[in-house]
């Protein structure tokens, strides 16, 4: 169970860091979405917030396979063999 548990935090640690470093670090000054204002920015600084940003992506990814692994799997599995135990009873 705790091993469960150190996985999901971790996960959700590494979203909540990469989310700030996106929205909050590397967020060019004026703020919202950038628009036109993406092809003036430094190329360098564009790739870092995009790269931050994939790694956000797999980790919200990782995230959702592994709880569907681990828990709405085994339940739904659970629910059918449910039904199926009280539609033969």
């Amino acid at each position: 169970m705790a091993l469960h548990v150190l996985i999901i935090v971790n996960f959700l640690v590494e979203i909540g860091y990469a989310s700030w470093m996106i929205f909050d670090v590397l967020q060019p000054e004026g703020g919202g979405p950038l628009g036109g204002r993406a092809l003036k920015l430094d190329h360098e600084w564009m790739v870092t917030r995009r790269l931050y940003a994939i790694e956000c992506w797999i980790a919200i990814a990782g995230l959702s396979v592994y709880l569907a692994l681990t828990e709405v799997g085994p339940r739904l599995r659970a629910m059918r063999s449910d039904e199926v135990a009280a539609g033969e009873g």
